[in-house]
């Protein structure tokens, strides 16, 4: 695999069925800009910073952008493979507290491909600590990028 081949699918995709996404695109003015980068393996991976913006409880970031950009992860990392998918379902478990005012890295692969289904999994870490994890279900929607070109 050419990690800079799949990282231009990534960017390509992204770019044409994402382009406003509040996770990752660049273009929207109050989005988290995550800049996801391939691995060799093919999973995905983004350091952020927990800005106080994004505060729930007292120091902790809250849990709906966690679960964001978990998602998040999950998508680009399909994008990543060239397709373009929705998520149908997904379940997120806040192992601890994501802290506010530190940088912390969201990662996501793929772990089994029953097309047009695909089930990933997605994981912060924040100082060395698994901090929140997800699983997903992400139905495959070619038309999304068909449209699109």
């Amino acid at each position: 695999m050419n990690i800079e081949t799949v990282q231009n699918t990534l960017a390509y995709t992204r770019n044409c069925v994402h382009p406003e996404c509040v996770v990752c695109s660049p273009a929207n003015a109050r989005g988290l800009h995550l800049k996801f980068k391939v691995n060799g393996d093919g999973s995905v991976k983004a350091a952020f910073q927990c800005d106080e913006i994004f505060e729930g409880y007292p120091g902790m970031m809250h849990g709906g952008v966690i679960s964001s950009i978990l998602d998040g992860a999950m998508g680009n990392c399909m994008f990543a493979h060239g397709r373009a998918t929705v998520t149908v379902e997904m379940t997120t478990r806040f192992r601890h507290p994501v802290v506010i005012g530190k940088q912390a890295t969201v990662s996501a692969r793929i772990t089994r491909v029953s097309h047009p289904l695909y089930l990933l999994e997605s994981e912060i870490i924040q100082d060395g600590k698994v901090k929140a994890t997800a699983i997903g279900k992400y139905y495959d929607q070619p038309k999304l990028i068909d449209s699109n070109r």
